[in-house]
């Protein structure tokens, strides 16, 4: 039976309470997209160890280091051991994978870089496999519904107007709110705002850029959403970029990000990880059976805690 610890909640380091470490450019922690906005109980199954450590990787911004040396220095009350196994435990519970993805380092080399993608809410190993298993992207933003206003006599009726499709910087400007409830845009925001976010995907950027450098580093309240996305549309404009990347020649294999092992490291597909581990990881040899430790109670609990919330994400 699964262990309750939701009262006895350890607080997590707040978020401002002192600097965090930063990753190099590429690296470093990126948000899932579709997650529930925060609330007080989120991480209320997990272990204490496992919650605290939750708690404070949640509230770090994106292209935050996520290594288990920067989170030890940050989170005091636990070691690189301790911090290492949580963050494993986290993996098994759906909250994270560590990604190997590609990267141009010019003249035609490609560098690999780490990525750990985070989600408040808990996935399970398919939700990943088809998240990780294509490139990730801005999920297209539901269509609003047009209000009828009333226009001059000499201006065309709406429904004689042709409707127009809603262009890529007005879905990503509408998808703000979806990745951080503290930027949610009006349909009136979004169209005031479209010019200046259109700038920035004409420097070669995509929506998702341009969505997680927006919300990257908020303040605890946002009290203007719109003036808050106009000024960091004006102030964090990037320099020129390409706008595609040159096409591969003609038989040079397509590189695929990879999951790595939240334990050993070793990268694979995501279908061939489940939990965030791999096969030697998963199922320990016989050696290693005998003469490990008896099972600790935070273990026990983390796998209760995933079993039953295997059993809540299959409900419709």
């Amino acid at each position: 039976m699964a262990t309750q610890h939701i009262n006895s909640a350890l607080r997590a380091p707040a978020p401002l309470s002192r600097p965090y470490a930063k990753a190099n450019p590429g690296y470093g922690k990126r948000s899932a997209p579709d997650q529930r906005p925060p609330r007080p109980d989120d991480f209320g199954l997990l272990p204490e160890r496992e919650r605290y450590v939750a708690g404070y990787v949640d509230h770090l911004p994106d292209g935050a280091a996520m290594d288990i040396k920067s989170l030890a220095k940050s989170l005091p009350l636990y070691g690189q051991m301790a911090v290492g196994s949580a963050l494993r435990a986290l993996g098994v519970a759906g909250h994270l994978r560590h990604v190997r993805c590609p990267a141009d380092a010019g003249g035609g080399q490609i560098r690999w870089i780490t990525r750990t993608y985070w989600s408040r809410t808990a996935r399970d190993n398919e939700w990943w496999a088809t998240f990780l298993g294509a490139a990730p992207s801005i999920p297209s933003a539901p269509a609003v519904p047009q209000q009828r206003t009333q226009e001059p006599e000499s201006a065309p009726a709406p429904e004689e107007a042709p409707q127009k499709a809603p262009t890529t910087a007005y879905l990503a400007l509408a998808q703000l709110g979806r990745a951080d409830a503290r930027l949610a845009l009006s349909a009136a925001d979004c169209a005031a705002l479209e010019e200046a976010a259109a700038a920035w995907l004409a420097r070669g950027v995509d929506a998702e850029y341009l969505v997680r450098t927006l919300t990257a580093g908020l303040p605890a309240a946002v009290d203007s959403p719109v003036g808050l996305v106009r000024r960091r549309l004006r102030d964090k404009l990037p320099p020129l970029l390409p706008t595609a990347a040159p096409a591969a020649a003609p038989g040079v294999p397509e590189h695929r990000p990879m999951v790595e092992c939240t334990e050993c490291g070793a990268p694979g597909r995501p279908e061939a990880l489940p939990d965030g581990l791999c096969r030697s990881c998963r199922t320990p040899g016989p050696a290693a059976d005998s003469t490990a430790d008896p099972e600790l109670p935070a273990e026990r609990d983390v796998a209760a805690y995933v079993g039953t919330l295997r059993g809540l994400l299959k409900l419709p």
